[in-house]
């Protein structure tokens, strides 16, 4: 069962460096902007 686990990942290794070779590598997700609080005098 361990080698059929071993075998099922190394197809998963190809599969994913053929589909990276094709149509390039995976877009990394932007990273999220942290808000940054602005200290604004009020008019009155």
């Amino acid at each position: 069962m361990e080698y059929i686990d071993k075998v099922i990942e190394k197809i998963r290794e190809l599969a994913k460096k053929l589909v990276e070779a094709l149509l390039g590598p995976a877009p990394e997700p932007e990273p999220e902007l942290i808000p940054i609080p602005v200290h604004e005098p009020r008019r009155r």
